[in-house]
Order: C-alpha cells, then sequence, then structure tokens
C-alpha cells in the first residue's frame, strides 16, 4: 500500500486546480508589490482575474536564459526579489552564471521526491551534490533533514573517500547524479567494499539513461528520478518505474507550452516546460525552463493524483544539462573568445555506457599547439565540466549555427 506524503498528494484534481490559482493570485499581488521586475511585467495586469489557465497564458514568460543579462542589469537578482539580497540566507553563483537565492524557510521542497523512493527517518544518506557555489547540495541535505534522515555530506569528486564511506558507515541512500553512483560502486567492486547496504537512490542533473537504470536494478537497487532546477525546486518526480511518468510536485503550477511562445499546447503534445512557484521572497511566475516533455493522460499507477510528466524530453533551444551542469551557447562563446584564430566551434554532447561525455570542436587556422589543453581548462573553468578537444581544419564543421549539439539519446 503507498504511503503518501501528505494529504495533498490524493486531492481531486479540480480541488488542486483550484488551490494553486487562489496561491497564484496571492504571488501576483505580492510580486506586483514588491518585486521591481514583477510590478513592471505585470503592470495593467489584475490578480484577481487569474482564475484559469486560459488566463495564465495571457501572463508573460520569464525565461531561465534571460536571468544572467537581467541579474547583470540589476545585481544581483535582477529586481525579481521582493526583498533585499542581505535578506536571504544564501546566495549561490551557478554556471551560467546565474545567481540563486535560497530564503529564510527552504522553499526547494525536494523531501517529497525522497519520501516517494521510501527514504525514511533513520535512512543514512550519502548527498554527492556540492555545498559550495551552487544549491545543490543544499536542496537534499534540507530534504533529508525534513524526512529526519541523517546525510553525509560527499559532494562532488573524491571517488574513494566516498565509497569508503558507505562502506564503513553503512550508508543506505544515494542522493546524486545519475552516473556518478556507478563509478562509485564500481570503484568499491575493485576494492572488495561491501556495497550491500546501499539500496535506494534518487538521481537527477542528468538523463538517466534505461541501461543505466538496469544495472542498478540488477544490484538491488531501487533508484528512481526527479526533475528540478537550482531556481524552482522540485518540478516532478518518479514514484515507480520509468513508464509511469513524473508525478508533478504539489506546490508547483505547470504548463506544457509550444516552443518559442507561451501558448499552451494540446494535451499529449510535446513542448517547454513552464513553471510557477509560490517562494514569496524569489517570485517565478511562468518561468520558462528551457526543457521539453509532455502531459501523459491518465492518473498515476500510485495512486497520486498530480498531472505527470513524461520526463525530460530534449531542450527547446541549445542550452543543455552535462553531469549537473547547465551549459550555455554564450558560455562557449567566452571559452573561445580570447582566440582570435579559432573560426567556428561546436560542442558535442554525447553518452558512452551511461556516462556523459563532452567534446569541443574548433576550427583553428595556424600552429595549435598547446591550444587543446588550454581549451579543456578553459571549459572547466568556465562550466566546472571536464571535456576533450579535437583541433579541426578551417571549414570543417557545419554552417547551421548550432553551438551545443546534444547527441545523447534517452531509449524511450
Amino acid at each position: 500500500m503507498t504511503e503518501f506524503y501528505d494529504a495533498l498528494e490524493t486531492r481531486p484534481p479540480e480541488q488542486r486546480e483550484a488551490d494553486l490559482f487562489a496561491n497564484l493570485r496571492r504571488q501576483l499581488g505580492n510580486a506586483k508589490s514588491h518585486s521591481a521586475f514583477y510590478r513592471k511585467s505585470l503592470e495593467g495586469i489584475d490578480p484577481e482575474a487569474v482564475r484559469d489557465r486560459r488566463a495564465l497564458a495571457l501572463l508573460p514568460l520569464l525565461r531561465k536564459t534571460d536571468l544572467p543579462a537581467l541579474q547583470e542589469e540589476t545585481p544581483p537578482l535582477g529586481g525579481i526579489a521582493t526583498v533585499e539580497a542581505g535578506r536571504f540566507r544564501r546566495l549561490f553563483l551557478s554556471p551560467g552564471p546565474i545567481v540563486e537565492p535560497e530564503g529564510d524557510k527552504e522553499h526547494w521542497r525536494m523531501a517529497r521526491a525522497l519520501h516517494a523512493l521510501g527514504v525514511r527517518a533513520g535512512d543514512k544518506v550519502i548527498n554527492t551534490f556540492s555545498y559550495h557555489l551552487t544549491p545543490a547540495g543544499f536542496m537534499f541535505d534540507h530534504a533529508c533533514a525534513k524526512l529526519g534522515a541523517c546525510v553525509f555530506p560527499g559532494g562532488g569528486g573524491n571517488t574513494e573517500q566516498q565509497a569508503a564511506a558507505i562502506a564503513r558507515l553503512g550508508l543506505t541512500a544515494y542522493v546524486g547524479t545519475p552516473d556518478f553512483l556507478k563509478i562509485i560502486l564500481e570503484r568499491m567492486d575493485e576494492a572488495g567494499q561491501d556495497t550491500t547496504t546501499l539500496c535506494r537512490a534518487l538521481v537527477t542533473g542528468g538523463p538517466f539513461f534505461p541501461v543505466l537504470r538496469e544495472w542498478y536494478a540488477v544490484r538491488g537497487i531501487e533508484a528512481r528520478q526527479c526533475y528540478g532546477t537550482a531556481e524552482l525546486g522540485l518540478i516532478a518526480y518518479e514514484t515507480g518505474g520509468a513508464s509511469d511518468g513524473m508525478v508533478t510536485d504539489e506546490d508547483v503550477l505547470v504548463e506544457i507550452v509550444r516552443p518559442g511562445t507561451g501558448e499552451p499546447v494540446a494535451p499529449g503534445e510535446v513542448g517547454e516546460v513552464i513553471v510557477t512557484t509560490y517562494n514569496p521572497l524569489y517570485p517565478l511566475i511562468r518561468f520558462a525552463t528551457g526543457d521539453l516533455s509532455m502531459v501523459m493522460p491518465g492518473p498515476s499507477p500510485c495512486g497520486r493524483t498530480a498531472p505527470r510528466l513524461r520526463g525530460w524530453m530534449g531542450r527547446a533551444d541549445q542550452t543543455t544539462k552535462v553531469r549537473g551542469m547547465f551549459i550555455h551557447p554564450s558560455q562557449v562563446a567566452r571559452i573561445i573568445k580570447p582566440h582570435d584564430k579559432i573560426g567556428r566551434a561546436r560542442l558535442v554532447v554525447t553518452e558512452e555506457g551511461g556516462h556523459d561525455q563532452l567534446t569541443l570542436h574548433v576550427e583553428y587556422s595556424g600552429e595549435a599547439k598547446g591550444l587543446a589543453d588550454i581549451l579543456a581548462d578553459a571549459v572547466r573553468a568556465e562550466c566546472r565540466v571536464r571535456c576533450t578537444v579535437v583541433i579541426e581544419e578551417p571549414d570543417t564543421l557545419a554552417n547551421d549555427g548550432k553551438v551545443i549539439d546534444d547527441r545523447r539519446s534517452l531509449g524511450v
């Protein structure tokens, strides 16, 4: 029998919709009154008139890709926040670069996804997301605390130490990117360490390929994924197998629109994921994620009544996520800018054995000695991921305007 996190998960859909829109009207009033950005963007809009999705679709979008420019123009938070930056508990700086604030209360809501996985009080969770610069580590740390679970704050990298911690501390659950757990477990196998205590994993920050899901299942690990962002927190989460889709969080209002527009698509059609949240200190209204997905028909087999997303189905723009980090075309431009003899450049993302592979191809006319190493270091500094660099002859790359080429296949 399914154990639900709270009564919200089994609300009648009509009640959920009414509750979400009542919260939306309060958030619109709050944003218009206290946020410089929304005072301007929502000018002429009566919050009390926004009572259904047709009215919602008339509100302007705020695109994730617009945040760097907004924050540069009005630092540090683009005028979106309803309080001064110094009132926040923490400020993070993620690749892009994008500033993300943490308020005085936990607002990322990841506990619901961990609860659906089966994490409970007394579990010992290895959290391999970084606690530095970006908020992912804290997002899941807060969630574990809410459930009463103990956390080992592993952070990124340090594979040997992470492996030793699982064996020595008898850690029972993993949080991190989909492929890093496989790397840790393979290292433990080589060292003859006991891996049997770890039986659950919540993964995010990259595509969860079927071959990797099966690899974990064979080892007796229940691995599920959730979908969220540093700005929005939890958007959707798995409650069963991959074919069941991802149930949307109870505290977000999700739309699927035609990419490049704010117009909702027909049910079952693929479009861009648009999310509204209710954090009063940092309101995000019709936030365009750049991700593609679709709403699945019918209720979830688990008994939860919220709409389900098919999962991540690609990007509406060239921005992509690699090993938990978003990479933007503007970052590629900054990497090659100091080198005037570079022509076209293309960052190619592939997948091999469940691991993301990143290769930067650049056309270069002249002596390229040492250039590959210089560019690899620049990618690591700018994007915080490692990559291979391939130097190409001039006019080798296609003249199609593509800067980031994501060739990964989800196999679904």
